[in-house]
């Protein structure tokens, strides 16, 4: 890894535009070699960025030049990407992430979202300068997920853990006109899972909202909860677990919506929309105190969102 050095002086007086320089590399992600020095690996953004902020120095009477730097041997190259580690920041992450999860009985939910999405945001941030992804970054996302679970399940107390089991493949035809059932006032994996079962497994399905699991009939086909004929299974969510057992895994379009709906319900890897799409829903339910009325009314956000996947794709 070849890596970009920044060699700036700045004024002493010139505090606003000293100020200016050190947000700028602090905003790219800036490794300090030593006073005066800043390292990025080198791509040809970090280089046009590092010219903005030598030309930003020279407005304010500074000076700075940038270099190309070489590691030496294997150590020297270790040393230099150690420069970049950001496992403290993901430190921070994970111990606010832990402290939520402790105070979420005491928190309106409300603002325990507001207060998970910030971390999430935070945790945008410092992925786009982590320029060597590692464990750390690993734990802190996996922190993350549990942390959204948990938050979901202030709406949804419900929601079921995963199951370690194969996804078997199953015939549409026998799953038609059938009775699904799954909890009451539904969120978005039973949104969507719902909205998917209609649209693409069982057209004339009949959906039946439940107070309680026990509530469920053997003759009905139960999704997203434990102990359901579909929920969730390994690192799937339902709306995943459904998609793999009825062969629509291929369709490039609908593992978008599943990329978005397991975001949604369980953390992950961020999709740039679903902090929309979740308030959008979340206003329905709001809405909506019924569970028909609320699914017809979330369905057309979903075939909203799958047409707009499927023209992206075209």
């Amino acid at each position: 890894m070849d890596y970009l050095a920044l060699v700036v002086s700045l004024p002493t007086r010139a505090s606003s535009g000293r100020m200016r320089v050190w947000r700028a590399l602090k905003a790219l992600g800036c490794a300090t070699l030593r006073d005066g020095v800043y390292l990025l690996p080198d791509t040809p953004d970090h280089d046009a960025a590092l010219d903005e902020v030598a030309d930003e120095a020279a407005k304010v009477n500074g000076h700075a030049e940038i270099y190309r730097l070489v590691a030496r041997d294997g150590l020297q190259a270790a040393a230099l990407q150690a420069l970049f580690d950001r496992g403290e920041d993901y430190a921070h992450v994970v111990g606010e992430a832990r402290t939520l999860r402790e105070e979420l009985d005491g928190l309106d939910h409300a603002v325990a979202q507001r207060r998970e999405q910030a971390l999430r945001r935070r945790f945008d941030q410092i992925v786009g300068v982590d320029f060597f992804a590692g464990e750390a970054q690993r734990q802190a996302l996996a922190e993350l997920g549990v942390l959204h679970v948990a938050v979901a399940r202030m709406l949804s107390p419900d929601e079921p853990g995963p199951t370690q089991a194969e996804v078997p493949l199953r015939d549409r035809a026998d799953y038609r006109g059938r009775t699904w059932a799954t909890r009451a006032r539904p969120w978005v994996d039973r949104m969507a899972s719902a909205w998917l079962i209609r649209r693409f497994i069982d057209p004339e399905a009949r959906f039946v909202w439940l107070a309680s699991p026990a509530d469920c009939h053997n003759d009905w086909l139960g999704f997203d909860f434990d102990g359901a004929t579909f929920t969730h299974v390994g690192v799937r969510v339902t709306f995943e677990t459904l998609m793999a057992s009825f062969g629509l895994e291929s369709d490039p379009a609908l593992q978008r919506v599943a990329s978005l709906v397991h975001a949604l319900d369980v953390g992950g890897l961020p999709v740039a929309e679903a902090p929309g799409v979740e308030a959008l829903l979340a206003g329905l339910r709001a809405a909506e105190s019924d569970d028909d009325a609320l699914l017809a009314r979330a369905s057309d956000v979903f075939d909203w969102l799958l047409q707009h996947y499927k023209d992206q794709i075209e």
